[in-house]
């Protein structure tokens, strides 16, 4: 059905993909997996029409096809559901879903809002969305807008659905309701491109699983033949690490961050924590369990009723972001990088320098360029980030990168304590491994206390040395992960299931 042919393709220097062949049969779940980097987004470009190849060809149905924009795509059936929010906030969920089909709902030269309400009702049930279609979109979550980015995809009736981490934002009941409709999906002899980080989700719904690293395909295997393992190492060329991090030392008796009987509406009441200098503290729970917004009010981002958060031993006054950090030098990594931890149309110098843009600027206003390079430049190096240079577009960057980058603009402010919220969600193994390493430094050879919000339990178990179990905006328990000889992962899941049972 779909065919791509030696596809080569290169950006300013850097050979993206390189000799690439594919087949994809009619009918089949067909997963995309490697590294980020990897040439995944540029493969998918291609098939859709956003890029052009410098070498290959594409063909459909036995025809060479050649595309000039995505609208040629789409033509032929060709629909893709981004890994970016593309929805229009002022329009409501119906407008967005039928966005391209308007046109059809023309009566008399007015448009029939109910019938197009009715239509994209259709769609809205089918991935749950559980909401009316008149509903504006501006203040849904990033969850609900991916649900609405993959309705609009189904109501096109494609016949290739390409799926770039269409889980990346939604929970676990609604991934399964996802990964149950695109099954139904197949069977109407539907192509499913379906490219993910979670391996999980590749083992249960792909037919077969391509492996793109370094622009090069890898290889294609059966999905019957294959484990998690197999995988990692066709992406990596190595076994993953999935044992703990070790035992980190620090004082129990310094404390640097106390939350005392913290109020908010009818969500917290009377909560307790503390962190210790030089500890990884872990906030484990499901979504939604009231983490984050514990976070946001640690930040100044949103406000208490009652309670206290001390700092290094006396009450702190947070009433912003900008005074967490420039007071307290407390950070925040958003489990969001998107919409609120980059600019992506800005450079990755102007993200990096952010934070410190008071301490690198002249009295008279102007920022010393000098400086501004000297720092990205440095965190582009020890971070690893894959770029042209300090000023490609952070939008440019692959998804593990940008995270890199959003990581980055918090060690250039010098924060003594950091708050990395889903630090891993849409990055590759290699770049989650580095992550991980990364926080565990921080805490044991820079001393910088640690809050890591994960409801990747692996992640969790492995990283946190201390972990605060969370149900329901409550701390239903406390875990010491912290042992001279590492408990087992099997004992700490365990243990961590009886406080959410």
């Amino acid at each position: 059905m779909l065919e791509l042919k030696h596809i080569s393709k290169t950006f300013g220097g850097v050979r993206a993909l390189i000799d690439v062949s594919f087949q994809f049969d009619p009918g089949e779940i067909h997963a995309l997996v490697g590294e980020n980097g990897a040439g995944k987004s540029t493969l998918i470009k291609i098939l859709c029409g956003i890029h052009n190849p410098d070498e290959g060809q594409v063909f459909l149905d036995g025809k060479q096809v050649i595309f000039h924009s995505y609208g040629d795509a789409i033509e032929k059936k060709i629909n893709l559901v981004s890994q970016e929010i593309q929805v229009i906030p002022k329009s409501t969920i119906a407008e967005n879903i039928m966005l391209d089909k308007i046109e059809r709902y023309f009566i008399n030269g007015r448009i029939d809002w109910k019938l197009l309400n009715q239509e994209a009702q259709k769609y809205i049930d089918m991935v749950e969305l559980n909401l009316p279609a008149a509903m504006q979109v501006s203040d849904l979550s990033t969850a609900k807008k991916q649900l609405i980015m993959i309705a609009r995809a189904l109501s096109s009736n494609a016949r290739i659905l390409v799926m770039d981490e269409p889980t990346s934002a939604l929970t676990l009941h609604e991934t399964e309701n996802l990964l149950q409709l695109l099954k139904k999906i197949k069977k109407e002899d539907v192509t499913i491109l379906f490219v993910s980080h979670k391996l999980e989700e590749v083992l249960e719904i792909a037919d077969k699983v391509s492996v793109l690293r370094d622009g090069i395909k890898v290889g294609t295997r059966e999905n019957k033949d294959l484990t998690s393992t197999d995988l990692v190492k066709m992406m990596i060329g190595r076994e993953a690490r999935t044992s703990s991090m070790g035992y980190l030392t620090f004082d129990p008796k310094h404390l640097v961050l106390e939350a005392k009987n913290i109020g908010q509406g009818d969500k917290f009441n009377n909560l307790n924590f503390q962190l210790c200098k030089g500890e990884i503290l872990g906030f484990y729970g499901l979504v939604g369990s009231g983490r984050t917004e514990l976070a946001q009010i640690l930040i100044g981002e949103a406000r208490k009723d009652s309670g206290e958060v001390w700092i290094n031993g006396e009450p702190s006054q947070i009433k912003s972001m900008a005074d967490s950090l420039y007071k307290y030098a407390m950070g925040y990594v958003s489990e969001n990088r998107k919409e609120k931890g980059l600019i992506l149309n800005a450079s990755i110098k102007t993200n990096i320098n952010i934070t410190i843009w008071n301490k690198i600027t002249s009295w008279f206003g102007a920022i010393n360029l000098k400086e501004e390079n000297n720092q990205a430049n440095h965190f582009i190096k020890e971070l690893d980030i894959r770029a042209t240079d300090a000023d490609q577009q952070v939008m440019r960057l692959s998804g593990g990168n940008q995270q890199k980058v959003s990581i980055s603009k918090w060690l250039a402010a010098r924060c003594d304590i950091l708050i990395f919220d889903e630090p891993t969600i849409g990055v590759d193994i290699g770049a989650k491994e580095y992550i991980h390493q990364l926080i565990w430094n921080l805490a044991k050879n820079e001393g910088k206390s640690i809050i890591l919000i994960s409801s990747d339990m692996p992640e969790i178990i492995n990283v946190a040395r201390r972990i605060l179990v969370f149900k329901e905006f409550k701390i239903v328990g406390e875990i010491n992960n912290n042992q001279p000889e590492p408990r087992s992962y099997e004992d700490v899941s365990q243990e961590i299931g009886k406080f959410l049972a």
